[in-house]
């Protein structure tokens, strides 16, 4: 199996302040698609942005995370279970699940072991959402300088995974009947300087640029922008939804 890579561990306290949310609607229409809303696993959790969001449409919600760090700063919730567990040997029952989802993670994953869990514990007919969102976006002026920053500047220091995420999880192989929604969704932000930054400085790459280079990247970044205090930026999101095979 696949040795577990965990890049949040370190300043998750920042991860779970300045990373984006999906939102409620994207999560919504993924729910429509369901039998039952009983019980949900969020694997990956991090922060449990995708948990509590879960939280208010099924009984039950149960989240894992490798990262003992990002669940220490997780939010919250009443019926939330969170717990320390791979996502490829989790430990609960066959068919217990009715939606498993996985946010912003699963290019992490052995994806074939994860897949073999997946169909051991997901419900006849429940549904498996991975899903993630691009490249941050802007006016014109904020691609250009994110594109370069990104491409140029930090490329080289994204682990392998990080493709993935660039194909929009268009590159794997996704043993499940699909199911397609409807609508195309965003992440849209309205940030501040400040909450920018800490977004940048919460990629893995550029903790590894810090680590090697001993300088901070995202200051040139930053100061490319000397008379603007706010952006309004989005994410494109991205998913691969399905269910299971009837064999």
């Amino acid at each position: 199996m696949k040795t577990a890579i965990d890049n949040f561990s370190t300043e998750s306290d920042k991860y779970a302040t300045f990373r984006p949310t999906f939102p409620k609607e994207f999560i919504n229409d993924i729910c429509q698609h369901l039998h039952y809303r009983k019980s949900a696993l969020d694997i990956g959790t991090g922060n449990g942005q995708v948990a509590v969001l879960l939280s208010e449409l099924f009984n039950q919600v149960q989240a894992i995370d490798i990262s003992e760090n990002q669940l220490k700063n997780a939010t919250q919730a009443p019926n939330v279970h969170y717990q320390v567990s791979r996502a490829e040997k989790t430990p609960f029952f066959d068919e217990y699940f009715d939606l498993i989802t996985v946010g912003q993670a699963f290019h992490w994953f052995d994806f074939d072991a994860f897949f073999a869990e997946v169909n051991r514990i997901l419900k006849p007919g429940g549904i498996i959402a991975i899903f993630g969102y691009g490249l941050i976006k802007g006016d014109d002026l904020f691609n250009e300088k994110m594109d370069a920053f990104y491409n140029n500047t930090i490329y080289q220091y994204w682990d392998k995974e990080r493709i993935y995420i660039d194909e929009a999880y268009q590159n794997i192989d996704f043993p499940f009947d699909e199911v397609q929604l409807e609508a195309n969704y965003t992440i849209k932000v309205h940030w501040s300087k400040s909450h920018l930054k800490g977004y940048l400085e919460s990629w893995s790459a550029v903790k590894k640029y810090r680590t090697e280079k001993q300088i901070n990247p995202v200051d040139d970044f930053i100061d490319a922008f000397p008379n603007r205090q706010t952006f309004d930026l989005h994410f494109p999101i991205f998913y691969r939804i399905g269910r299971p095979k009837i064999t």
